[in-house]
């Protein structure tokens, strides 16, 4: 079997997380968890919770499955590494569900840092800058997932 760099399993897991987070996020997240995860309390953090453990395991099947049909050589512990990033990241974009027009100390982090780096007046004009931000977010970190994933094991 033909060796397999990081540069070549970056590649690939870039491309499989992409399109793991699009079914992820959309064929696997049940209506209730996209309309609650941006609930306050309780009830927004069980329904983000819920709707990121499938998102999660949507990614994770899809490594597995590349892995198996490519031979990555994954090492589970970087996949698991690279999934936890994900799946964090990934839990903070979704908390800010419906709350992108917000301003002010009471707007999610995420929210708060949008409108600090000059995008309240995109965020006030258009319905649709908020779920782009979210989206860009996603596959921002989806880019690092897939390098942490696939970095070659340190030297023993």
């Amino acid at each position: 079997m033909p060796a397999t760099t990081p540069a070549v399993r970056f590649a690939v897991l870039y491309a499989v997380l992409t399109a793991a987070h699009e079914v992820g996020d959309y064929w696997a997240q049940r209506d209730i968890d996209a309309v609650d995860k941006g609930k306050p309390g309780r009830e927004g953090v069980a329904a983000c919770l819920r709707h990121v453990a499938g998102y999660t395991t949507t990614q994770a099947l899809a490594i597995a499955a590349a892995n198996g049909a490519f031979g990555l050589r994954m090492s589970w512990r970087r996949a698991a590494a690279g999934l936890a990033l994900s799946a964090a990241t990934h839990y903070v974009a979704d908390r800010c569900a419906s709350h992108w027009r917000e301003e002010g100390d009471d707007a999610p982090l995420l929210v708060r840092f949008a409108h600090s780096t000059g995008h309240s007046g995109w965020l006030t004009r258009d319905l649709q800058a908020g779920p782009l931000l979210d989206q860009a977010w996603h596959k921002g970190w989806i880019a690092l997932a897939a390098a942490v994933a696939a970095a070659a094991p340190a030297p023993r």
